[in-house]
């Protein structure tokens, strides 16, 4: 319950000739993590089943980029399991996805070309909306003429007056045709006589000559009228391509539904082959396997495998915990906490699985830090009517608003509104109790996360640090005994013997547990022992103080809803509703969001970091069928739910 399922190592040594029926038989069983053995790698140093994984993966990349080409939906019944598979049935399916996947990869290709063109055109037009008011042939400005010397091109706006009057002496003839920012887009006209006089002109008033696209060989608005027939028949030729496509999905429909079908019956073997070992006719299989789980293997493979198999069973080493992959089961209303926690890590086997610990902390904070009756019964109903969209985060928004709402009949508070006689007490009547009740909160949590990771500790064989260590029996008398003596310091005003003693003892013993772990020289040893142990006393005060945001959000939500109806109170009529709503919804909003923010801050960086080690190997059973999402893209399996 508060940790992964207890796993166990399996070895299973069958014939060779019987290892796909055994790969279906593990695949329907859907509980079988397979690994490979090197330990035994001298004794079985032959592969079994490279080419048929090969093969496989070949025609898995084939299938899924044919269906991204079409609108073939993969079949969603369940495969009938022992239907074998044979490698030349693969090679043979192979060969023709092959075929089908080049008619597909040719109508790609020209889809491409063609939206390249279209691209191209799009630019052009782009480029020929300059030229719209230019009444001229723009073939003329391709090539030079015989007595005519002709510029086109860009000058600054602030250039153009005295870059116009410096030509009209020079006899030449300058209009402009666009203007775009701080440039003016020209035409300058003359004679060849004064060529040379006119460049010197031009390069004085920073004119930067424009090419005109070789497309661009009339009049701007015949240019336009060809490139929009142009257009128009490159659109209709990608109408005709994805027609096209389309035949050939129709066509090949039901050899997409065989080859699906084929590759599911397949799946199985070739995902196990990798971990394969064999030696002439005797293969050994291996993997980790739910101790719960046993039972119902070893019935299917009596029942299922006509000849002798092997199979034994053992617990793993504690050497093996960090490698063992990891399986923890929930009942589907935690799903958005076990999703929450996986963000953070998965739990290393043998490790404390923190979901429930999560889930009840969580929605504890949040229904103190976001107290109110209305809002929570909003949120609530937010998670309830969106339950298709929000799916296992359904229940996370009900069970949140459900504790905002119990805690809203803690406070009193409905709407930002005190209508209710407080079960308990209204925040901003006593801040200090509030502090002092998120001071106690999160002693107890930060000493439970200590506690946990303890019996972490002691579960891994780590025995010293448990005992020593600053997240061990020491850092926990450390935490305690220092809280104790600040609060008797504050009361007493007096800082006595018993106080220190609660203190330096197992400020001591932290220390020289640094000091043997740390082998360095004299000098650096101790100065990183110190450091350290320095370093334990700053983290439990900084997280300890982190928690006292608990009651700060809490009195901030009155507060707040303080603000709004004194805004609302200045108002009158219809405006007073306006006002209390809005600023009803932009407290659900913004600060729910905030404050489940800051509540998941403090469960990963105050709780989780403490015990959560969250590098564990995520449990991938071998499951009959393909193992990926309906698109294909991966052979990845999904999360089991074991």
């Amino acid at each position: 319950m508060f940790q992964p399922v207890t796993m166990h190592h399996v070895s299973l040594l069958v014939l060779t000739e019987n290892v796909p029926l055994v790969a279906q038989i593990l695949g329907e069983q859907g509980t079988f993590h397979p690994e490979k053995t090197e330990t035994l790698r001298e004794h079985l140093p032959e592969q079994l089943g490279q080419e048929f994984h090969r093969q496989f993966q070949n025609a898995i990349n084939r299938l899924n980029k044919i269906i991204q080409q079409t609108q073939f939906s993969p079949p969603k019944e369940i495969i009938e399991p022992y239907q074998l598979v044979s490698l030349e049935e693969l090679q043979s399916l192979d060969a023709e996805l092959s075929k089908i996947w080049a008619q597909f990869s040719e109508l790609e290709e020209q889809r491409h070309q063609t939206r390249d063109k279209l691209h191209e055109l799009k630019q052009l037009f782009e480029t020929l909306e300059k030229f719209k008011k230019l009444d001229i042939d723009l073939n003329l400005l391709h090539t030079p003429r015989h007595f005519l010397n002709l510029h086109i091109g860009t000058v600054p706006i602030t250039n153009l007056t005295q870059l116009s009057n410096s030509l009209m002496l020079a006899g030449n003839f300058v209009q402009c045709f666009h203007q775009i920012d701080k440039l003016a887009y020209c035409v300058v006209v003359g004679t060849l006589q004064q060529q040379d006089q006119v460049n010197s002109v031009l390069k004085h008033a920073e004119f930067r000559p424009l090419a005109i696209p070789g497309e661009f060989h009339s009049h701007p608005q015949q240019v336009h009228r060809e490139l929009t027939a142009e257009t128009s028949r490159l659109q209709q030729r990608i109408q005709q391509i994805d027609a096209r496509k389309q035949e050939l999905a129709s066509q090949y429909h039901k050899f997409l539904y065989h080859a699906h079908q084929m590759l599911n019956r397949a799946a199985a073997f070739a995902e196990l082959s990798g971990s394969l070992q064999k030696r002439g006719a005797l293969t050994l299989i291996a993997g980790w396997l739910p101790r719960d789980e046993l039972p119902r293997l070893q019935a299917a493979l009596q029942q299922k495998l006509s000849q002798p198999q092997v199979l034994t069973h053992r617990p793993p080493t504690h050497e093996e915990f960090k490698t063992v992959p990891s399986l923890t089961r929930h009942h589907p209303i935690f799903a958005a906490y076990q999703a929450l926690v996986k963000n953070y890590g998965i739990p290393r086997y043998g490790e404390f699985d923190p979901t429930y610990l999560f889930t009840v902390s969580f929605l504890l904070m949040f229904g103190m830090m976001f107290g109110d009756v209305g809002q929570g019964l909003i949120i609530a109903g937010v998670g309830w009517y969106g339950r298709k969209f929000l799916k296992n985060f359904s229940l996370f928004f009900i069970a949140a608003g459900l504790s905002s709402c119990l805690f809203g009949f803690v406070y009193g508070s409905v709407f930002g509104k005190h209508l209710l006689t407080p079960l308990w007490i209204e925040p901003l009547s006593d801040p200090f109790l509030m502090l002092q009740v998120a001071l106690y909160w999160g002693v107890g949590f930060i000493s439970l996360a200590v506690i946990i990771k303890i019996i972490n500790s002691l579960r891994e064989g780590e025995f010293a640090a448990a005992l020593f260590n600053n997240t061990g029996v020491a850092g926990i008398c450390l935490y305690l005994g220092g809280f104790y003596a600040i609060q008797q310091w504050m009361l007493t005003q007096n800082f006595g013997m018993t106080q220190q003693l609660v203190v330096a003892i197992p400020l001591a013993i932290i220390f020289m547990y640094k000091w043997y772990e740390n082998k360095m020289p004299l000098i650096e040893r101790l100065l990183v022992s110190s450091i350290e142990t320095f370093e334990s006393v700053i983290n439990y005060l900084a997280n300890t103080l982190s928690f006292l945001r608990v009651a700060a959000f809490s009195l901030n939500h009155t507060a707040l809803a303080i603000a709004i109806f004194t805004l609302a109170d200045m108002m009158h009529g219809s405006a007073w509703w306006m006002m209390a709503v809005a600023g009803n919804v932009f407290i659900i909003i913004l600060e729910g969001a905030i404050v489940t923010i800051q509540v998941l801050r403090l469960e990963y960086y105050e709780g989780f970091s403490r015990f959560f080690s969250g590098d564990g190997r995520m449990f991938r059973p071998l499951t009959l069928g393909l193992l990926y999402r309906t698109d294909l893209k991966s052979l990845i399996p999904s999360e089991t739910g074991l």
